[in-house]
């Protein structure tokens, strides 16, 4: 998510996360789960045994602001960490979604065919996006935890 270049998660876009300007922009107020794996980009990943389900984060979605279209991959595709999974479009920007971890894709939310705003209303939870067989779960050991991931966005 963040590695756009001229979108609002661009440093360009948005200098001030985690200075002063940003807590009267609310990024603050993002919410960051304990529990769950986070990527530099935006992503979270929950592990399920040999599974991670995959998401943008609440500061994403933030910032994103209303997501309008989800670009899902296909069932059964082979993805690597940092690769491109698919794509978040929102009234303000295209963002690219990068798998945090390495698999295959497994399951993915369909109902965000349908209802995309879900993405905005529940990042966490039904706005769910990818479900991965990993490859190596070992992978998660390189993601931000919930106390680093709050520190790099300034929350």
């Amino acid at each position: 998510m963040g590695r756009e270049l001229e979108g609002p998660l661009s440093p360009r876009r948005n200098p001030h996360i985690g200075t002063p300007a940003s807590w009267a922009s609310g990024a603050l107020l993002s919410e960051v789960p304990d529990g769950l794996r986070y990527t530099k980009d935006h992503e979270w990943a929950k592990l399920e045994g040999g599974r991670a389900r995959i998401g943008v984060t609440d500061h994403a979605q933030r910032e994103l602001t209303d997501v309008v279209y989800v670009e899902l991959p296909a069932v059964g595709n082979a993805v690597r960490a940092g690769e491109p999974l698919g794509a978040v479009e929102s009234v303000k920007a295209v963002s690219e979604i990068f798998a945090p971890l390495s698999g295959k894709v497994v399951a993915v939310n369909k109902d965000l065919e349908d209802a995309p705003e879900t993405v905005n209303k529940d990042p966490y939870g039904e706005g769910w996006m990818v479900l991965l067989e990993l490859a190596d779960p070992a992978e998660a050991d390189r993601l931000l935890d919930a106390s680093s991931y709050r520190a790099l966005i300034g929350a």
